[in-house]
């Protein structure tokens, strides 16, 4: 089910309403009516995948009982090996085995997969509940968090329809314990949840969807396209893929907000970054997070020799890259981005921005505008190797750069005008939690409301497109 469908729209509301007048009666029946929707909203795709779900769920939250209760024995990091195995080995099947089948093929039988592929549907969303499992089996045994007992509050953890296909990948540290504690509606919380939601669904709608168009067709025509067209096409896939997945985030914690629930944050301003260190630090926040806590920490994180940071750096980037999907694409962005960041470990400035940009000042200094162009233009030219079908394909674009000639501009005008608008929304939103945070705000906002409100009606019945991170 997606957020910017008529069911959603009709979903949102009926769960609204028994959420908080029919299941208001204990936490219990709470819990147990939001794995029944979530279920509801993940199964509206592919019912048969709620097996899957289910299973992956079942699975950490016996492991994480075992774990407690041997906890002192070998016994303990066997099963926690055993369950970390058992969640990669489905993820692997679903989403890696073809990929590595038809590589193979190519490498020692000439290219003929055909007896080896398996053409598996990938669940949505699998990559995203996996990792949010996994998270509490690993902080259990790392005894971080006490397992719960309780099945239907895991299952709602896991489970939790708001975030589930594309989330923020969410710790059970910060969103378990919310589960097992009654919820009351907060008014002032339900508002400013309504406004994050009509936030996220104008970035979605109105500014990724119709950017989508000028993208779409640039990309599928890259070939016969100018230079300034194929410079233009991918700062538009910048805005469209930030507007597309922080808009889904923006939807999924403002929804979270309405049945009293509160989810990390996932994007804070990208775009804003002053090198590539801070955009990684603004950008999938909880999947950066993750690799970070479970990956670059246990391999040494930074106090290791340089020589160990870089490879540990290396490794978090070419594994958030193979994360994204079963394409040497995506390990190759992820390389890219692993040598931007080189220079910043070398010279020990990897953290050297940690406050807002141009804080209590309206505009940025012409070296922060400097800065900001410059690590915009690397993240776009890592967004066309995102975005291409091929290595090879990403590489013939960035060679066709250098060619004159006249600029596409159907659909231009609407993309432009959107994304800079968007932009400049965030740009003075910059220091709060979204662009629609109103508080203690001048009136006119309010009228920018409107305006928002109005091209999300507008633009819902011109574009109509998938959240890219769905296949991931």
């Amino acid at each position: 089910m997606l957020f910017n469908s008529i069911e959603f729209a009709i979903f949102l509301p009926v769960v609204f309403l028994l959420y908080w007048f029919v299941f208001n009666r204990n936490v219990k029946w709470q819990n147990l009516f939001i794995v029944a929707v979530s279920y509801i909203f993940y199964g509206w795709w592919d019912w048969r995948f709620l097996f899957l779900i289910a299973f992956t769920s079942f699975c950490s939250w016996g492991s994480g009982l075992l774990i407690a209760r041997y906890r002192q024995q070998r016994i303990a990091k066997i099963i926690h090996i055993l369950n970390i195995a058992l969640n990669l080995s489905i993820l692997g099947l679903f989403k890696y085995y073809d990929f590595f089948a038809d590589s193979f093929a190519r490498l020692f039988l000439q290219g003929n997969s055909d007896n080896l592929l398996l053409h598996l549907i990938l669940p949505v969303g699998i990559s995203f509940y996996t990792f949010q499992a996994l998270s509490y089996s690993i902080d259990v045994y790392r005894q971080k968090l006490e397992p719960t007992r309780d099945i239907v509050q895991f299952f709602a953890f896991v489970s939790f329809f708001p975030q589930l296909v594309a989330g923020p990948i969410e710790r059970a540290t910060n969103l378990l314990p919310q589960f097992e504690k009654p919820r009351t509606f907060d008014y002032t919380q339900g508002v400013d949840g309504m406004r994050q939601i009509l936030w996220g669904l104008f970035k979605k709608v109105a500014v990724a969807d119709t950017c989508a168009l000028y993208v779409n067709h640039v990309f599928g025509h890259y070939q016969t396209q100018s230079g300034p067209t194929l410079v233009v096409a991918a700062v538009l896939f910048a805005i469209q893929i930030y507007g597309d997945f922080s808009g889904y985030s923006d939807i999924a914690i403002g929804t979270a907000k309405l049945f009293g629930i509160t989810l990390i944050r996932n994007f804070r301003n990208p775009y804003f970054s002053r090198d590539i260190a801070e955009f990684w630090r603004r950008w999938h926040i909880s999947l950066t997070t993750w690799f970070r806590d479970y990956v670059y920490i246990p391999l040494g994180g930074s106090r290791v020799p340089k020589g160990k940071v870089i490879r540990n750096t290396f490794i978090i980037f070419l594994l958030s890259g193979f994360w994204h999907g079963a394409n040497w694409t995506f390990i190759a962005w992820g390389t890219y981005h692993a040598i931007l960041f080189l220079p910043l470990i070398l010279l020990g400035k990897n953290r050297k921005y940690l406050n807002e940009v141009a804080e209590g000042r309206l505009l940025p200094s012409l070296k922060e505008t400097a800065q900001i162009l410059l690590t915009f233009a690397l993240v776009t030219v890592g967004w066309i190797l995102f975005r291409a079908d091929s290595i090879s394909q990403a590489w013939d674009y960035l060679l066709r750069i250098p060619h004159w000639g006249t600029l596409y501009s159907k659909g231009l005008l609407a993309a432009t005008l959107l994304s800079i608008g968007m932009l400049a929304i965030e740009w003075l939103q910059r220091a709060r939690q979204h662009g629609l945070d109103l508080r203690s705000t001048p009136h006119i906002w309010h009228y920018i409301l409107y305006l928002i409100l109005i091209a999300i009606l507008f633009f819902s019945y011109s574009n109509s497109e998938s959240f890219i991170y769905f296949q991931f």
